[in-house]
């Protein structure tokens, strides 16, 4: 595991005692805080006992289980059988032989009791039943109120850390701009079916965005910079953090060395990181450093929102839907599709000067996509 990570859950196993495993193959799956990582079998073999339990919290350098290595698994239905009661097979199947032998214990007899009275209750109380529909004539809703409670699982309970983490320590401002999407949806409209056919990939927005910020931050340093200690750490490179929803929280991938790759480049990577991410095959090194961070809420229907800074990282932009509003165009009211984007950021590195600044850049290459080409 990386070396930020000391403990993790065991979820679940892919192997039982009793079952063949071959070398390499995975045999139980291990929740961090950051990925969900699996434990291969060094060698091929049997498993012989599992040392952990679902759910149980294990810690790096732990043994999980004893494989026979070499062994075949017994043929029939001999290693389901092993396999049910886990690492308590042999109580187990002990316990039979002293049931049988305690049948004139009273605790029997005790629950063999209600048996025979719980038949004639109702019999007994027809008046109380019948009453009772009387007694409240009117319901609202349903009778029941129930509830469930969901252990936190590692990610989630990382993320709650780390977000509260960047409340109490960054000096966060947000500030707010408007985008007119007209010529960037047109742009989509016109080459998406080539650059599918060309490059396999779908030519979304995020591509576009996440180059027009990294145009914004080679203009504007300050916002791809963070604080380490008493010194400020400017980056002559862009690792954009893109934040992806999965079912068991936010994770942000990164796109390293963006300020090297093309549009296609980007959305080719985005979709990759995005696929790795929900089938839980992303990876810690897929998420280490970054330094900036862009959220699309957008994608969920959100209008406005204020992101919260991804620690150590200065800044972070917001993205959101896209909405057609009236506007004023040279002079005439016309409706556009417009987007609001927001960029939260540290204040303590960044003043609102460059903050805006950043946003001033972004919004003139989104809305003329040709500036790219020529750099400005």
């Amino acid at each position: 595991m990386a070396d930020s990570i000391t403990e993790g859950t065991l979820k679940s196993w892919a192997k039982m005692v009793g079952e063949r495993v071959e070398q390499d193959e995975e045999v139980a799956s291990i929740e961090t805080d950051k990925v969900d990582i699996p434990v291969n079998s060094p060698v091929g073999g049997v498993i012989r006992e599992l040392l952990a339990g679902e759910e149980d919290t294990v810690v790096v350098g732990q043994d999980l289980f004893k494989i026979e290595e070499g062994a075949a698994a017994e043929g029939g239905s001999a290693p389901a059988a092993a396999s049910a009661p886990k690492v308590e097979a042999s109580p187990e199947a002990a316990a039979p032989a002293p049931k049988k032998s305690e049948p004139a214990v009273p605790a029997p007899a005790v629950a063999a009791a209600p048996k025979k009275a719980e038949p004639a209750a109702p019999a007994k109380e027809p008046s109380k039943q019948a009453a009772s529909p009387a007694s409240s004539p009117v319901t609202f809703g349903t009778a029941e109120r129930s509830e469930r409670r969901v252990k936190m699982n590692r990610m989630r309970l990382r993320i709650s850390e780390r977000l509260k983490q960047s409340q109490n320590t960054a000096a966060s401002l947000t500030t707010f701009n408007e985008i007119d999407m007209t010529n960037l949806i047109d742009l989509r409209k016109t080459y998406k079916d080539d650059v599918f056919k060309t490059h396999g990939v779908k030519l979304g927005y995020m591509g576009a965005f996440v180059k027009a910020s990294t145009h914004a931050l080679q203009a504007v340093p300050e916002v791809n910079a963070s604080i380490d200690g008493d010194h400020l750490v400017y980056y002559d490179y862009c690792d954009v953090s893109v934040a992806v929803a999965t079912p068991k929280g936010l994770v942000t991938p990164v796109l390293r060395n963006t300020e090297r790759m093309s549009i296609v480049d980007v959305e080719q990577e985005i979709a990759n990181l995005g696929k790795k991410a929900r089938d839980n095959k992303i990876t810690v090194e897929d998420m280490a450093g970054g330094t900036f961070t862009i959220s699309n809420g957008g994608v969920f229907g959100s209008l406005y929102g204020t992101p919260i800074i991804n620690m150590p990282q200065a800044a972070i932009l917001g993205m959101h839907a896209i909405k057609e509003r009236p506007v004023v165009v040279d002079g005439k009211i016309e409706i556009r599709p417009m987007m609001y984007v927001a960029l939260s950021y540290d204040h303590r590195i960044i003043d609102g000067r460059e903050a805006v600044t950043f946003l001033v850049k972004l919004k003139e290459v989104i809305e003329d996509p040709r500036r790219l080409l020529l750099s400005v």
